[in-house]
């Protein structure tokens, strides 16, 4: 599971991130001046082309993060890859459109709707008349009812990860005919048109076997625009292929590749012709920006060589080390050292040059990142402190540090459950409040917490006489030698991977470490850090700026305190200091997320709260660290969903204890939750009137705001890296691709 980014349903069956379902049908009329939700925040960018632009045929090669653990979307162990593969393969009889919002996909309904409320609630589904399944049969009522029996939750045998909305079903039957299925529920379900999305034919579903094995590495039978051809785990493809049994509109592609590529080697990839459409950080969007930039002349006209052209750069290379006063040895080594750089400088300047053929496509995407306060003890189990951090922090801040160096709306996130655009969506941060330093420091006053209150020191015992001597020479001699090893190591993990110390070390205290992940804070005159003026110049990963360009103002020393208030001390109570574990991920591909969170600590430093920051390997920052409880401050995604009251109810309801005597938290991992949020999301998902539902699910998110246990900041960016001849596919924002339309422009 990602510490970055982790799904609503998606993370009820543990996968790693939500993919939003594809639209088959034209997107909903603007929004009314009344609608809270507005619209998106930022469009999708995907080269939107009509298909007769597009040439028939052709692979494109879609990178993802791993080959699929399983096939089966319903499984523990499923991905972002699974959902991807789902998407083009199989029926969804509900996709999301461009504002987030669930429409029906008439490539498999030509209908469905609610025929009955009394004394059961009643679904009636018209299938499309042309669904069938590759092997040539109908998609139909056995194929609803095995889905519902393996989902269900009643038969353990199935390995399910999920049944919310499937528990509530009564029975399903065929209609009036093979084209109509009856599904009634034994308690009112709002949600009802999440269901059956994916749909897998019986095949699959039938018997626990089939379902827990036979769709792990393949799937015989599908019903997309593309099959399933070959999953190659050694090679890291994923193939799909034209489904000839398709009805819809034909594919254009004839095959779909994803391809399993890390992130860091992704610009490469992307150059080495083994990718076409990639998500990217900003440091590769970065350079392929400047790659077009080459191409049209901005860098530059290249140097020419001047008298003794005809040189070879290696006779150059010695010739100069020569005449700078190096022996013949000593000029041996620096040319060898100069062939090695130029040969990197070579290959560098041939991947820029394989770039130009690509462009960025931005856009944010369906997930917004958190500061999560984990209300299980200590400090944070007073609601008071927790309301103190959350009006410490200038989220418009921190979301114009992330977003506007790519050029991106900064607006903070105003809800836990939505995003702008969705229709559940509205700014209820108001609960809670904006950044307001006095008020975080009367909130921590009244929690009994004061600046310059005792402290109580762990005493150590001293030895007596010369011993005495002796232990405190040895200790300075320790620390001396010490300093100087934590010293070399430090710079040899710089050098060696640029993420810097993975270690504890402490904001607030006189000794504060500098965020090792970040470049020096650009300073503009006049400006305070933290003052917009100056964090609009910061990119997205601390380092790199998508635009050209830089602040005017000078970079600040390695390791000088950012200017600004005094922070209000340290704050004490019952003799312990008020200082709270922040717990980041180390990892290359974190720094957006460790800068992010170095300004966190800035913030709460002016109120007299220090922060322990503790780097920890990607690999167990979310199991080992959030999932277990083994922090105080955490920086993680959420996806949101089009069904709120069924997907996010689990992020936050509130914990309780299990048969065992452990505490159940479901994906609720701040451990903090209420009566009144739990009471409000049955309501919602009971509620069959759609406004009335909306109405409950933003009651339900003022409650949360209200809590401060979790703070929405951002949304996050989507940075895509698409071949320059690649249409109907880069940035999807909210609407994940149609398959079908993705291809390559003809030539003119």
């Amino acid at each position: 599971m990602s510490h970055d980014g982790v799904g609503l349903r998606a993370v009820t069956r543990s996968v790693a991130f939500l993919t939003a379902g594809v639209l088959a049908v034209p997107a909903l009329a603007g929004c009314s001046e009344q609608d809270e939700a507005g619209k998106p925040a930022a469009g999708q960018d995907i080269a939107s082309a009509k298909r007769d632009r597009i040439a028939d045929g052709g692979t494109l090669h879609w990178a993802v993060d791993a080959v699929p653990e399983t096939l089966n979307a319903f499984q523990a162990d499923a991905d972002a890859a699974t959902s991807r593969v789902a998407g083009a393969v199989l029926p969804s009889l509900y996709r999301l459109d461009a504002n987030g919002r669930a429409l029906r996909n008439p490539d498999y309904l030509e209908g469905a709707k609610v025929v009955e409320r009394e004394p059961r609630q009643v679904v009636l589904y018209k299938l499309n008349q042309q669904a069938v399944w590759s092997d040539g049969r109908e998609i139909g009522a056995a194929d609803f009812l095995a889905q519902w029996r393996a989902l269900s939750g009643k038969d353990t045998a199935y390995w399910t990860a999920r049944n919310a909305g499937y528990d509530r079903i009564e029975k399903i039957e065929r209609g009036k005919n093979d084209l109509e299925v009856r599904v009634t529920f034994r308690k009112p379900y709002a949600d009802w048109q999440s269901l059956f999305s994916p749909l897998y034919p019986k095949d699959v579903t039938g018997t626990p076997d089939t379902f827990n094995d036979s769709a792990r590495r393949r799937l015989k039978v599908t019903a997309g625009p593309f099959s399933v051809d070959t999953v190659d785990r050694k090679s890291g493809d994923v193939t799909l292929k034209r489904n000839p049994r398709w009805w819809g509109r034909p594919a254009k592609l004839s095959e779909l590749v994803l391809r399993a590529v890390p992130r860091e080697k992704r610009a490469a990839a992307l150059a080495g012709g083994r990718l076409d459409l990639a998500e990217i950080d900003a440091t590769e969007a970065h350079r392929i920006t400047s790659a077009a930039r080459e191409a049209k002349g901005g860098a530059g006209a290249p140097l020419t060589h001047g008298p003794g052209a005809a040189l070879t750069p290696g006779r150059a290379l010695r010739s100069w080390a020569i005449a700078h006063g190096s022996d013949e040895e000593a000029a041996d080594k620096e040319t060898t050292a100069r062939k090695k750089r130029a040969k990197a400088v070579k290959k560098y300047t041939g991947q820029q040059s394989a770039l130009r053929g690509f462009v960025v496509r931005k856009s944010l995407e369906p997930a917004f990142t958190q500061l999560a306060l984990n209300g299980s003890e200590g400090p944070l189990a007073d609601e008071r402190v927790r309301r103190a951090v959350a009006r410490a922090l200038d989220r418009r801040e921190l979301a114009k540090a992330v977003l506007e160096p790519l050029g991106l709306p900064a607006e903070p996130v105003g809800s836990h459950l939505a995003l702008a655009g969705q229709q559940a969506y509205a700014d209820n941060s108001g609960a809670l409040g904006g950044q307001d330093t006095r008020e975080a420091q009367a909130l921590l006053s009244d929690a009994g917490w004061v600046a310059g209150g005792p402290v109580k020191e762990k005493k150590s015992k001293k030895a007596a006489g010369a011993e005495a001597s002796k232990t405190a020479k040895d200790k300075k001699d320790s620390k001396d030698s010490k300093d100087s090893k934590d010293s070399k190591d430090s710079k040899d993990t710089d050098d060696a991977d640029g993420s810097g110390d993975d270690g504890t070390y402490i904001v607030g205290g006189t000794d504060d470490k500098p965020a090792d992940d970040e470049s020096p804070t650009v300073l503009a005159p006049g400006k305070r850090d933290g003052a917009s003026g100056a964090e609009k110049h910061l990119a997205q990963d601390g380092k790199q700026q998508l635009r050209p360009g830089g602040a005017p103002g000078a970079y600040a020393p390695r390791g000088t305190r950012a200017p600004g208030p005094e922070a209000a001390g340290p704050l004490a109570k019952n003799g312990k200091p008020l200082s709270l574990r922040f717990v980041l991920p180390s990892g290359p591909g974190s720094q957006s997320l460790r800068a992010v969170g170095e300004r966190i600590a800035r913030m709460l430093d002016r109120v007299g709260i220090r922060t322990e920051i503790s780097k920890v390997a990607d690999d167990s920052y979310f199991k080992d660290h959030i999932a277990s409880g083994q922090y105080d401050l955490a920086l993680y995604s959420w996806p949101a969903s089009a069904f709120p009251a069924t997907d996010a109810r689990p992020i936050y309801a509130k914990p309780v204890p299990a048969a065992d005597g452990s505490l159940n938290v479901e994906q609720n991992f701040t451990r903090v939750g209420t009566d009144q949020v739990d009471q409000l999301f049955d309501q919602a998902v009971a509620e069959l009137d759609a406004d009335e539902s909306r109405a409950l699910v933003r009651k339900a998110d003022a409650r949360i705001w209200a809590a401060a246990a979790s703070i929405p900041l951002y949304q996050r960016p989507q940075l895509t890296a698409s071949r320059t001849t690649l249409a109907n596919a880069g940035a999807f924002g909210f609407q994940t691709p149609l398959y079908e339309d993705m291809g390559f422009l003809k030539k003119p």
